[in-house]
């Protein structure tokens, strides 16, 4: 990879508010786990009968938990060092996970899955701000203020 690509990728990165994403994430996951069920009812109305995907579900699970714990842990590592909106979003991924294996309570759990995960973005966006100190090699808060 040259020079001018590295650049890039980084410039790229540092646009790219990581918490931002996780909180789309997480509401396009609620919104899936919200709508799916209306969509499949009424799909026995058209002669279609499809069942939830469990690969699907899991897989959205997953797609929420890495850019969350990757969004998190940066924002730990380099920022706050506080390890709350961690604890509140490794909460709202076990209400997740359960609403898949409690599947008659799925809208009771995904309402406080959904707002764990989207309160410890929220949290977490709020500490990195607040970070106005540096520490001698390890933060990098430039990009925070564009």
């Amino acid at each position: 990879m040259n020079i001018f690509a590295l650049l890039m990728i980084k410039s790229i990165s540092k646009k790219l508010n990581l918490d931002a994403l996780g909180i789309s994430a997480s509401l396009l996951c609620a919104i899936h786990c919200a709508v799916l069920p209306l969509f499949f009812t009424s799909l026995p109305l058209f002669g279609l009968e499809i069942l939830h995907s469990k690969v699907f579900e899991y897989g959205m699970i997953a797609f929420a938990g890495v850019i969350g714990s990757y969004a998190l842990f940066h924002g730990w590592k380099k920022h706050h060092h506080k390890i709350a909106p961690l604890l509140i979003f490794l909460t709202g991924l076990c209400f997740l996970i359960l609403k898949e294996v409690f599947i008659a309570k799925e809208l009771l759990l995904l309402i406080p899955a959904a707002t764990f995960i989207v309160g410890a973005h929220f949290l977490n966006f709020r500490y990195c701000r607040k970070a106005n100190h540096c520490h001698i090699n390890d933060c990098d808060h430039d990009h925070l203020l564009s």
